[in-house]
């Protein structure tokens, strides 16, 4: 069964779970603007504005997607620990980038000029990054 990406609108008991272990492990600044996970995801939620990549009924990775007239934003994308490196990450920017060349836009990953897995995904799938 593939990983499926898809926007989290309504978010079951545990879908809330496996948010909190994703965003569990996360570097020192890596939630900004917002203070913390909590404050990320209720408002990526509350704006319609978080997709996760899913695999067997459980969520493995999310990101917050800013829908714009031009181009599409995707930011604090993060991958459960014990599956990183196979691909979660990778499969969910690429079919977001479908969806936003779909849509007439373009995909572009917001993220820190200190964030060397950021710069290596976007270089890899030949992604515009912004940092901030």
């Amino acid at each position: 069964m593939p990983v499926l990406v898809e926007s989290l609108n309504i978010l079951s008991y545990q879908d809330k779970e496996d948010l909190q272990k994703i965003y569990h492990d996360t570097p020192p600044g890596f939630f900004a603007p917002f203070a913390d996970a909590a404050e990320l995801l209720e408002q990526a939620n509350a704006e319609g504005q978080l997709i996760g990549a899913r695999f067997n009924d459980r969520l493995l990775g999310a990101a917050r997607l800013q829908r714009q007239a031009n181009h599409w934003l995707l930011s604090h994308l993060c991958v459960r620990i014990p599956t990183r490196r196979r691909g979660v990450a990778e499969r969910l920017v690429t079919l977001t980038e479908k969806s936003a060349r779909d849509a007439g836009s373009q995909l572009r990953l917001l993220g820190t000029a200190e964030s060397p897995a950021v710069q290596a995904l976007a270089a890899k799938l030949h992604l515009p990054l912004l940092t901030g």
